[in-house]
């Protein structure tokens, strides 16, 4: 699909549908005081993500260098939303992650907003990577999760439970309380990136469960590694 026809399916599924959004207070604190955060949701929950953000305040998406990266970043543009190309796999050691990383750290030095996907590109689903707490470790910044759930939608058999929301439809995004990953010098990557992902499980169960629909489920734990980009 091209990315200008997601684009056009994107506004058209948010223009026929009644939306609501539960934990906006969370954001706007932040956007009031012009102080930067991440925002983590799951890599199949990506479509319905660019009208979620409510405010005219710079938002980029770190996307993969990955074929379908590109697609992405197209699809992002006429929503106003840039990308960083790269990876924050292993806390940024690999496929462009250097300089990913970088252009992250200064993006919210400026005051500007990042968006990761933890569980991209590959997966495993809904398992969060290190990278993004590597990333607001380094910069200092909080992580706000967020997701959102639909009334009728289709899940694509992808590794990734990709969904797809149908037009005329309703909607609910949740962005969840922020997560402090950088005050405690005891806690592991990994172990502030499995707060991180069981935040963000808690809220789409809540949001799937919010229409009666049954949860998209993480992939077993057995087949987790720790690595993704977002």
């Amino acid at each position: 699909m091209a990315a200008d026809t997601i684009a056009l399916y994107v506004r058209f599924v948010r223009a026929t549908s009644r939306w609501e959004t539960f934990g906006a207070e969370h954001p706007q604190s932040f956007w009031r005081d012009g102080k930067p955060f991440i925002t983590a949701f799951w890599h199949g929950r990506l479509l319905m993500m660019p009208p979620a953000w409510t405010t005219t305040l710079p938002m980029h998406v770190l996307i993969s260098q990955h074929r379908d990266g590109e697609l992405i970043a197209r699809a992002m543009d006429p929503f106003g939303i840039g990308t960083v190309r790269g990876s924050t796999a292993k806390g940024g050691k690999a496929k462009g992650g250097t300089a990913a990383l970088r252009s992250i750290l200064q993006l919210l030095k400026q005051g500007e907003y990042v968006t990761f996907t933890p569980d991209g590109p590959r997966g495993p689903r809904m398992r969060a990577s290190t990278g993004i707490v590597a990333a607001a470790r380094l910069a200092k910044v909080p992580i706000l999760p967020l997701t959102y759930g639909a009334a009728r939608r289709r899940i694509a058999a992808s590794w990734d439970r990709f969904i797809i929301p149908w037009p005329f439809n309703r909607g609910i995004y949740i962005w969840g309380e922020p997560i402090d990953v950088h005050s405690d010098p005891n806690e592991s990557l990994e172990q502030a990136a499995l707060r991180v992902e069981t935040a963000l499980n808690t809220l789409c169960e809540a949001a799937d469960r919010h229409y009666s629909q049954p949860p998209v489920e993480p992939a077993p734990i057995a087949l987790t590694q720790d690595d993704g980009d977002g």
